[in-house]
């Protein structure tokens, strides 16, 4: 039976606690029902015996206090609400346990923004971690050695996972149910609980809002005007005479400040007004495209699908009010 142990974190999020105790029992209930035994030991760890989570509206009864458990085969990281920094420190005595118990051979997965307790740890640097993308530049900032990696629904690395924003925590639960139970399990359990079981991308719930806390004032003053003139055709030269600064140094200076190439931060403007366009309008694809500075449609099409990981006619079928009445 594998030993699962669900952290209760002070200010834990309460659907992504429950729900990922709710699924886990699930399994073990299937597996009663073939006449098998359960294949979980479902277990909630605090580090008190109550814990009042979801904005002081529930309280968490301990299954054990982190000091007591020994031994455990896989963690659950749950999200955690408010001010994340206040969070870990509030937290911050599950991180010796999470590592002791890792160097035992316990694997590691962190939901939504549970993954700044995880990077907390050390055991994320210099490897890939997701999180909720509305939480990307604070997590950039605080972790910089960790490879973040925004549009991933999930990640996995030597035995630790990540999930995505929200509710894709879903999705690596039921990742991890289909490694220790078995695809058709994890496929049942998606049936039972209406998951989309194959999602693996979150880009197109992805809205852009650039770092702009980095205190380069050249930076920010040429963020300002790629997002003031995205329907222009600029360029790095441009940029780099308008604000009188080497293309080399702004160049590199960019890329430090906001975690992008300047090319990639005016594709992605240039995309996020497009995807505002396609949602809220009735124009057309190449209307839309002519309107955020694109002339070519081939380039047009591979950025948008690159950056939200739909193609524009996708995007505006699935997102489009006007698109989805027809």
């Amino acid at each position: 039976m594998l030993h699962v142990s669900i952290l209760i974190p002070q200010r834990a999020i309460l659907a992504s606690l429950e729900g990922t105790r709710q699924i886990f029992q699930q399994v073990n209930q299937m597996m009663g029902m073939q006449g098998a035994p359960p294949l979980f030991n479902i277990n909630l760890i605090g580090l008190s015996d109550r814990t009042v989570v979801g904005n002081s509206l529930f309280t968490v009864t301990a299954t054990a206090l982190v000091n007591e458990v020994e031994q455990t085969d896989l963690i659950i990281i749950p999200a955690v609400d408010g001010d994340l920094a206040e969070a870990i420190e509030l937290n911050k005595d599950f991180i010796p346990w999470i590592t002791k118990q890792y160097a035992k051979g316990a694997e590691v997965a962190s939901l939504c923004v549970g993954a700044f307790l995880l990077a907390s740890t050390g055991l994320v640097n210099g490897k890939k971690c997701a999180t909720h993308w509305v939480a990307e530049n604070q997590f950039r900032k605080m972790f910089p050695q960790v490879e973040l990696v925004t549009e991933r629904i999930i990640t996995e690395e030597n035995g630790i996972y990540s999930s995505g924003g929200a509710f894709s925590y879903l999705n690596l639960i039921l990742h991890l149910i289909e490694k220790h139970a078995g695809r058709e399990m994890a496929m049942t359990v998606a049936k039972v609980f209406a998951i989309e079981i194959e999602r693996d991308n979150q880009s197109r719930f992805i809205m852009f809002n650039g770092q702009k806390e980095h205190g380069d004032k050249e930076v920010k003053a040429a963020q300002e005007f790629i997002e003031a003139n995205y329907t222009e055709k600029l360029t790095v030269d441009q940029l780099a005479e308008t604000f009188a600064v080497g293309r080399r140094s702004l160049e590199r200076r960019f890329k430090k400040a906001t975690a992008n190439t300047i090319t990639e931060y005016i594709q992605r403007v240039k995309i996020e007004a497009a995807k505002k366009n396609l949602e809220n309008s009735r124009k057309t694809v190449s209307e839309v495209m002519y309107e955020v500075g694109y002339t070519d449609t081939k380039a047009f099409r591979n950025t948008f699908k690159k950056v939200t990981g739909l193609s524009p006619i996708e995007y505006k079928n699935r997102y489009n009010k006007q698109a989805i009445a027809v």
